[in-house]
């Protein structure tokens, strides 16, 4: 592990992850991307035992709000998302035939070598208004970024839970 970054688990806190696309790239920017995330989203927290709090998904970044799974750590959950969200997004991508470049994206011409960056912040959250507090940030990025002017208007993160009771793209813990 890289000096100077430390990850406490085991405290019983919930954690607010941040993690991003490879340079910052808009690779979740179709709704056919943000959906299999959010699949693979709520795939990973059956399989792992973890309470998803809250999540939103951006074009070049996520935020979660999570508790620490049944076995294993955070960190272990964003190593089988991140490998399964890669996995079925790379999937589709057409081959190129001899002669045709392959322009994953419009700012460059070699293929991408990760679709993820390799770390991750992590912040534990250890209070009520700290909760509270990581939620209104993450609900608010979609109307900060100029994609909607109403959280309500931006189907990729909890909001609706939270502020309706809908359960739409991925189950949320709101009473935990």
């Amino acid at each position: 592990m890289p000096t100077g970054l430390k990850r406490y688990y085991g405290q019983g806190h919930l954690h607010f992850i941040t993690f991003s696309c490879y340079r910052r790239l808009p690779l979740l920017r179709s709704v056919r991307a943000r959906n299999v995330f959010v699949t693979e989203l709520g795939k990973a927290r059956d399989e792992m035992g973890f309470l998803l709090i809250g999540y939103v998904v951006m074009p070049d970044h996520v935020h979660m709000l999570m508790s620490e799974p049944k076995q294993g750590t955070p960190s272990a959950v964003l190593q089988k998302l991140k490998l399964r969200v890669a996995r079925k997004l790379r999937k589709r991508r057409k081959p190129v035939s001899a002669g045709q470049l392959e322009l994953p994206l419009a700012e460059t011409r070699e293929p991408l070598p990760a679709f993820w960056q390799a770390r991750f912040h992590d912040f534990n959250v250890y209070s009520h208004r700290k909760r509270l507090e990581k939620l209104k940030y993450m609900h608010a990025n979609p109307v900060k970024r100029g994609l909607v002017s109403h959280p309500k208007d931006w189907p990729w993160s909890s909001w609706g839970a939270h502020s309706r009771g809908e359960q739409k793209l991925v189950r949320i813990a709101i009473d935990s």
